[in-house]
């Protein structure tokens, strides 16, 4: 009985050895600065993937105009158990959260108001996930919601090196410096628009399809029957802003969309 048991436990510990290292989450807060401006981003990645040795597919992703919020760390946390590395920009400084839309709305204006600075602040969120050792720098996406949405779109009209661009109901599609930016944008683009979004005018959307038209750009725009702005967000109606609220078909929809999305553009970028 006992070299039985010593037999059992010896391929017991075997097995075990040849199984797959467990897949664990790290995730935490990132300090950074962009001149004298302290932010504080956050960072996710599954250790059993992501490594100096194996770096993973980068992901930057671009807030609400709440800010850092939960909601967006769970995103992060989200594409990090997809195998990339994910990396949520601070778009304010280190403390910059609110629920209130009157304080979230001046922080979000002034950035709307000075194109060069919204892309100053995108472009510095890039460059630290970049510098993240597990990142895979020859594949690199960005995805943004709400306000976030428009600023992944005016970090891709820096021309900065961008595999794919995903906006989840942006606020603002179109250039906020120029038509002309839109030229400069690499990837594949990816919009998800809610059909019923009255933030969003007839008169921009036709504005945009014909920007994109004109500088001659591969995108794909995916509109949502029923759903509003917001509609990723489970707590989107609970601000009581009119107009505002979750959609979760277009919400699971669309996070389909986008993993789509960026496998297709990452699988490009691996071939190059």
């Amino acid at each position: 009985m006992r070299n039985f048991l010593s037999f059992v436990a010896t391929m017991c510990l075997a097995l075990c050895a040849c199984l797959p290292a467990r897949a664990e989450i790290r995730a935490q807060a990132f300090e950074y600065r962009h001149g004298e401006v302290v932010l504080e981003g956050y960072l996710a990645f599954d250790d059993a993937l992501a490594s100096p040795e194996s770096p993973r597919p980068g992901v930057l992703v671009c807030p609400e105009w709440w800010g850092v919020t939960d909601y967006v760390r769970m995103r992060a946390r989200k594409l990090a158990e997809l195998g990339y590395v994910a990396f949520v920009l601070d778009p304010y400084g280190r403390g910059r959260v609110t629920t209130d839309p009157k304080q979230a709305g001046e922080w979000a204006g002034a950035l709307y108001s000075d194109a060069n600075a919204m892309r100053e602040r995108a472009k510095v969120g890039l460059e630290q996930l970049l510098a993240q050792p597990r990142v895979d720098k020859q594949r690199i996406a960005v995805i943004g919601y709400c306000f976030g949405g428009t600023l992944a779109l005016e970090l891709a009209r820096t021309g900065a090196e961008l595999d794919a661009v995903v906006a989840f109901h942006a606020g603002k599609l179109r250039s906020l410096g120029t038509a002309a930016d839109d030229k400069r944008i690499k990837g594949l683009i990816t919009v998800c628009h809610g059909l019923a979004d009255k933030f969003v005018s007839d008169e921009e959307l036709a504005g945009f399809h014909a920007d994109m038209a004109a500088a001659g750009l591969t995108y794909q725009f995916l509109a949502y029957s029923g759903a509003v702005h917001a509609f990723t967000n489970p707590d989107a109606g609970k601000v009581g802003l009119a107009g505002v609220a979750y959609e979760p078909t277009a919400d699971a929809r669309s996070w389909e969309h986008m993993k789509l999305a960026l496998s297709e553009a990452f699988a490009r970028a691996g071939k190059r």
